[in-house]
């Protein structure tokens, strides 16, 4: 083979590659024109977002907020408030135990506005529902379940107190109040709690007015303790599951005497009935009437009382008034 012919095919092959390089150039920019005239798929730069803070639930007014009330939610940068908490600047604890001033909807972004930080002025206030009041009483380990009571938990307060009877000193405990509101426990109204049980001095409630001053007095009478209620217990509106269609949560419906605790102490006396009758004198007559109005007679209309005197009707006077 001669020198001509070597170079010769050596500039077809370079020609072929080249038309090969330019042809498949060709056909790839007519597909994309193509594509872009019947609507195909059209790359858009995605515009950069941040994460913000939202409300993954609805929060009512007057709600105290719990972690699982927030998440992070990404949000185009170009529609950005300044009032919107962004992550990486403040973190999602500082808006933990804080309470809502007004609704804020699913999804909606959460501002500080909308809420009263935990420690703020006008925090507590915002923590009561309308009616309420807050009061404080003090608690220990024993007394509050070693330091299992968080805010927002249920709790029914006892009252163990001291009674002077006729058998001189006895002890009895009373159950004062039920299904009362713990809105913070010393100064922490988080519901968070920590590595172990935290033991507070004292124990705020969230409680009606007459219920204020129930507690308040019974500070002063004798020893308080918290009992914890399960979350599992039905909304009874301070009233006992088992007693809710019959006895009404008051102060006094149940209580327990130390005779019922131990057998070697004297049960108390039962006092005596009083006179179910007395005797009417009407100058020389005499009858006995009951203290429903009735008369007892004989069948004949004749009283059966037999005769008494002026001294036996006094006795059963001072009897009835005793």
């Amino acid at each position: 083979m001669n020198s001509k012919r070597v170079v010769f095919l050596l500039l077809a092959v370079i020609v072929a590659g080249a038309t090969a390089f330019l042809a498949r150039a060709w056909l790839e920019n007519e597909r994309a024109t193509l594509l872009a005239h019947a609507g195909g798929q059209r790359v858009v730069t995605a515009a950069p977002t941040l994460q913000v803070l939202v409300a993954k639930n609805p929060i009512r007014t007057g709600q105290i907020v719990k972690p699982d009330d927030m998440r992070w939610q990404a949000w185009p940068q170009g529609s950005l408030a300044q009032t919107y908490v962004i992550e990486g600047k403040r973190p999602l604890a500082d808006f933990v135990g804080a309470v809502a001033r007004g609704s804020i909807g699913a999804g909606e972004p959460i501002i500080e506005a909308k809420l009263v930080l935990a420690g703020s002025r006008g925090f507590m206030a915002a923590v009561l529902q309308p009616g309420t009041r807050a009061v404080s009483v003090p608690v220990t380990a024993t007394s509050a379940v070693s330091g299992f009571i968080y805010a927002g938990d249920r709790v029914d307060v006892l009252l163990t107190h001291v009674l002077n009877s006729t058998d001189g000193q006895r002890s009895a405990t009373e159950t004062i109040l039920r299904n009362a509101r713990v809105i913070a426990m010393d100064q922490r109204v988080d519901f968070s709690p920590g590595d172990k049980p935290d033991v507070a001095k004292t124990a705020t409630l969230e409680l009606t007015p007459k219920q204020t001053e129930i507690v308040t007095l019974a500070v002063k009478m004798g020893d308080l303790s918290l009992v914890l209620r399960s979350l599992q217990d039905p909304d009874d509106e301070g009233r006992d599951p088992v007693m809710a269609d019959s006895v009404p949560a008051e102060p006094g419906d149940s209580f327990t005497h130390d005779s019922q605790v131990s057998r070697l102490i004297k049960p108390l006396p039962t006092p005596a009935e009083p006179a179910k009758a007395v005797i009417v004198l009407r100058g020389a007559a005499q009858a006995k009437q009951d203290i429903d109005g009735s008369v007892p007679t004989d069948g004949k209309g004749e009283s059966k009382t037999p005769r008494a005197t002026t001294t036996t009707f006094t006795r059963t006077i001072q009897g009835m008034s005793q």
